[in-house]
């Protein structure tokens, strides 16, 4: 009988605690046309720009941070990929209401959810092609080391997370879903 491998408590805890955050976020425009298989270029376009305009801020935070070699901070630095699908992603308005990441907690909450997003984006990837929208490159992500990259950031973030910052941690992923989700409604 195989041994069945207990997730680490934070990550039980950003799992459960974020789950109406997470869900109410996946219900933009943009993942309603994508599940309908309604999907536009111009809808795909929206949404990346929106993307561009948090992660600009949230990456400029997460340099700041003196992050060890292991965290791979610098390949996990993604709107460049935007760029790429969205030519016009500078021209952009950048959101000016982002969750705090001053500390280290509050930054290892903010990397669990757009982490967290590197595996949606498969799923994305593969209905944006079907759809015939080439714009994919953001969603492809680390395409084949995107499973690997989840599970060495769920490993560091499980090492770091303690009794002390475990609820700092999970107030900010919380917080980090809210603001996502508002400003990507944000007409």
């Amino acid at each position: 009988m195989p041994i069945a491998l207990e997730r680490p408590a934070i990550l039980q805890r950003l799992r459960r605690d974020t789950h109406p955050y997470h869900e109410a976020l996946e219900q933009n425009d943009f993942n309603q046309e994508l599940t309908a298989g309604t999907v536009s270029r111009a809808a795909t376009e929206h949404f990346l720009g929106k993307l561009y305009g948090f992660l600009l801020p949230y990456e400029a935070q997460l340099r700041q941070h003196a992050l060890a070699p292991a965290w791979q901070a610098s390949e996990r630095q993604r709107a460049q990929l935007i760029r790429a699908d969205v030519p016009t992603a500078e021209a952009l308005p950048v959101c000016s209401d982002m969750p705090p990441l001053g500390t280290r907690a509050q930054l290892l909450g903010a990397m669990y959810v757009l982490e967290g997003s590197t595996l949606g984006g498969q799923v994305i990837t593969r209905q944006l092609a079907k759809a015939g929208i080439d714009a994919r490159h953001y969603f492809t992500g680390y395409a084949e080391r995107t499973g690997p990259m989840w599970k060495s950031f769920c490993q560091l973030l499980a090492d770091e997370a303690t009794t002390d910052n475990e609820a700092e941690i999970v107030h900010s992923a919380i917080l980090t879903f809210q603001k996502l989700h508002a400003w990507i409604e944000q007409r």
